[in-house]
């Protein structure tokens, strides 16, 4: 089967990221590692992957390896200096669920926009009665190399079509 419009694929990959500063391109550096104990599951055309990700693994087959860059324009864009804020620590107490050692420097906290869908921000800096938080996607500003192997194609459920997403941790073997 090949990966379309309404089906569930599943993948393993590597993903490298490069970035490009004063015409000089860094060497890509690895982030993210999917392997077949834990590939990664997603309903082709209702991801939040870049589309560019989608249309280059567009009728692929289950079997087939790929490799490709999805370039900085394409993935996750620019750095957004409005996504930079400053928020006052006292927002962060433990009665909302912190505690001190989450307000570190270059970590990642777990909030909820105002519809209480789950996003993060990075800490880029303790100010004292302050944090400078990023809530700028973690791989903004980066092109992105992935290598990998096509696990899985299947046709989504219809309830997966239903809520857009993949049920299970593991795809559809849940539901068979």
């Amino acid at each position: 089967m090949k990966i379309a419009e309404n089906t569930v694929v599943g993948l393993t990959y590597e993903l490298k990221v490069s970035k490009e500063a004063d015409e000089i391109e860094s060497a890509p550096f690895s982030v993210e590692t999917r392997d077949s104990e834990d590939p990664f599951y997603f309903l082709f055309g209702a991801s939040d992957l870049p589309e560019k990700f989608e249309e280059l693994l567009l009728g692929k087959e289950q079997g087939e390896d790929f490799s490709f860059v999805v370039p900085v324009a394409e993935a996750y864009g620019e750095i957004d200096e409005d996504l930079i804020v400053n928020l006052p620590k006292s927002q962060f107490s433990g009665e909302n669920g912190f505690n001190p050692e989450m307000l570190q420097e270059g970590n990642f906290l777990p909030l909820m926009d105002e519809d209480g869908y789950p996003m993060q921000a990075k800490i880029l800096k303790d100010l004292g009665e302050e944090v400078l938080l990023d809530f700028n996607h973690p791989l903004v500003g980066f092109d992105l190399h992935f290598e990998g192997n096509i696990e899985e194609v299947r046709e989504a459920t219809k309830d997966e079509l239903a809520h857009g997403h993949v049920h299970g941790a593991h795809g559809a073997h849940d539901e068979e």
